[in-house]
């Protein structure tokens, strides 16, 4: 009894193999639990878009001067805004295209924003709280292009513009008021006993503020492309049901839109309640 049970295990293990293709190589049980992963199921990869790529072949391989899809988008944003910005205003008619009055309309809201927080005094700042708002802007916008590559998703990027942010306020700080910057740390209006431990609080929230302004930003700009990116994988495999999931996309894609301009004016309005800070250091 014992030499006939080999003979329907081996057949079973046969059957077993055969649909997926397994030889004479001893191990059909493993081409069986991966066929299933081959051609059955639900493939999504959401984080592969934020995949920084060479763009010139490279192996694969990143170095310091690596031209990458990222650098090529970036030149991308540079375009569109020189486009916008020079192009689009060398006329300067009295009666506006439609590009000027886009232009105009960008410039006169951030204009608006420095003065109204920083007042006429941090007019001097406007160009570059500009150059910030409008980089932003223009990489959130055209990383909602399908097949684009989001430039704000990295916090590599980001992080490089909040600390510029912050650094330049450390600068200027000292610059203008001296020691005397040191008073955004000293609450005086608190109570005597409880300064320090304000002072203390206040300290770690003001070098926390890179952090947080910088992550901030990569951290939408990732979590929607993401969302977008799922509800995509599933409007081929539900077939006449994916019309569900395309009406949802239509409608995040909507959302995006609002948190890719909300983002911009978050980031630049941020930077110019730090800038008054260094300005103006006395709570």
């Amino acid at each position: 009894m014992n030499s006939r049970r080999p003979g329907p295990r081996k057949k079973t293990e046969a059957h077993a193999g055969e649909p997926c293709g397994a030889g004479n190589d001893g191990e059909p049980g493993m081409a069986v639990s991966e066929q299933p992963e081959a051609e059955g199921g639900l493939s999504i990869h959401p984080m592969e878009q934020f995949e920084i790529l060479p763009l010139f072949g490279g192996g694969g391989e990143l170095g310091l001067l690596t031209i990458t899809n990222s650098t090529m988008w970036m030149a991308l944003v540079l375009a569109a805004v020189s486009a916008l910005l020079i192009l689009g205003m060398r006329g300067r008619a009295l009666v506006p295209t439609r590009v000027q009055s886009m232009a105009e309309i960008l410039y006169g809201f951030v204009r608006q924003m420095v003065t109204d927080v920083l007042g006429e005094e941090g007019v001097k700042f406007f160009p570059y709280i500009f150059t910030l708002f409008i980089f932003i802007l223009f990489s959130n916008l055209l990383g909602l292009i399908p097949y684009s590559f989001a430039v704000t998703s990295h916090i590599a990027i980001t992080g490089v513009l909040a600390g510029l942010v912050f650094c330049t306020v450390i600068v200027l700080g000292f610059v203008r008021n001296g020691i005397g910057f040191l008073k955004i740390f000293w609450l005086g209006d608190a109570p005597m006993a409880l300064r320090p431990v304000l002072a203390v609080i206040e300290v770690i929230s003001f070098f926390v503020r890179p952090l947080s302004h910088s992550i901030r930003l990569a951290g939408n700009v990732m979590a929607g492309h993401a969302v977008l990116k799922v509800f995509a994988a599933f409007v081929p495999a539900l077939s006449i049901f994916g019309i569900l999931p395309m009406a949802l996309m239509v409608a995040i894609t909507g959302l995006e839109l609002l948190v890719a301009c909300v983002q911009a004016y978050i980031f630049a309005i941020l930077t110019c309640i730090y800038l008054k800070d260094a300005l103006q250091p006395a709570h």
